[in-house]
């Protein structure tokens, strides 16, 4: 067994599995449930906001999410796979183009949000449920006197 094979094997226990973690990408809104001590308590607190980087690989992934608080920016870096986050959800998915979001830190309003990565398929969807409705293969018969 080599080097690699060890530490693979060291650290696939604690590995968490997909089930527990969904699949985020960059941009999108994201819940970080994180267990916080404090003395001889535990609580979880949220942290909402924009996933704006992914780092790593394996047990050392980490995520970066940025979010407002009193008109200022803050971010936190969080390992994925640290026995402190106890679950990860995924609020909107955001359409980015880049792999880092490092822009966002200097927009300010509205130009901080990111589109939709559903953006154009709300028609579509509308489409679908007018087609859904109407009955298929009823056609209104001619009668003789008809011309």
């Amino acid at each position: 067994m080599n080097q690699q094979e060890l530490l693979e094997s060291v650290v696939a226990d604690q590995l968490r599995t997909t089930e527990d973690i969904p699949y985020v990408g960059v941009g999108d809104t994201i819940n970080v449930h994180v267990r916080i001590i404090e003395g001889d308590k535990e609580r979880i607190q949220v942290y909402q906001g924009v996933l704006i980087a992914e780092k790593g690989r394996g047990i050392n992934r980490m995520i970066t999410v940025r979010r407002i608080v009193a008109n200022e920016g803050v971010e936190r870096v969080f390992p994925i796979h640290s026995p402190r986050i106890s679950k990860i959800e995924v609020v909107r998915r955001g359409d980015a183009r880049r792999a880092k979001l490092y822009y966002l830190r200097d927009r300010v309003g509205k130009s901080r949000r990111l589109r939709d990565q559903r953006r154009g398929l709300q028609h579509v969807a509308a489409w679908e449920a007018t087609q859904a409705k109407e009955p298929k293969g009823k056609k209104k018969k001619k009668k003789d006197g008809d011309g």
